[in-house]
């Protein structure tokens, strides 16, 4: 059987906030490495 933990209100805007501040850094890491990558192309 699995026992689930239920998290507070706190304890899930906490985690939502985390979970939002790394989708936009890993968007912001992808969106530097496609202008990294067109730059180079582009001084070729």
């Amino acid at each position: 059987m699995i026992e689930t933990v239920k998290l507070s209100d706190k304890q899930r805007k906490a985690r939502r906030g985390r979970n939002i501040a790394l989708g936009v850094l890993l968007f912001g890491l992808v969106t530097l490495f496609y202008i990294i990558t067109m730059v180079k192309f582009a001084a070729v």
